[in-house]
């Protein structure tokens, strides 16, 4: 079985790119500082993981609109594998977790000024409106 959960920070905005042909699709990558349980550096900081991720379609979308550096999310996904020869001839290994799955770790609230989305359109109560012409048939509470 090839699986993994982690939870971690964004370093960067996920960088979104959009594939050719018949079926656009967004292919968003960024990665996480996922920190070490019970390991410090030399200076008594915590040290962490930097893992490459990669979310497709409605995921990377998903990425692209919301994700934002510093972010603290949950991932799960498969681990990939790949390798490519880059320009000077030397072969390049590369490690990627393919996202299945993405969310938010952290309310809101508490991802302070990290949290700016294009629009709020949050209420007081912390839900949001649905604009106008928003097709809802889909939503589980529908019936």
């Amino acid at each position: 079985m090839n699986k993994v959960i982690l939870m971690g920070r964004l370093t960067r905005d996920p960088e979104v790119r959009y594939s050719q042909g018949e079926r656009s699709m967004a292919i968003a990558r960024y990665s996480l500082a996922v920190d070490r349980r019970w390991h410090k550096n030399q200076e008594g900081e915590q040290t962490a993981d930097f893992i490459n991720c990669v979310a497709f379609d409605k995921a990377g979308e998903f990425a692209e609109k919301y994700f934002r550096q510093g972010m603290r999310v949950l991932i799960s996904g498969r681990i990939q594998t790949g390798s490519y020869t880059n320009k000077d001839g030397i072969k390049v290994y590369t490690t990627d977790v393919v996202i299945e799955d993405q969310e938010f770790a952290d309310s809101k609230n508490a991802s302070g000024d990290n949290y700016r989305p294009e629009q709020s359109s949050a209420t007081g109560d912390g839900f949001m409106n649905i604009p106008d012409g928003v097709e809802d048939e889909g939503l589980p509470f529908n019936s």
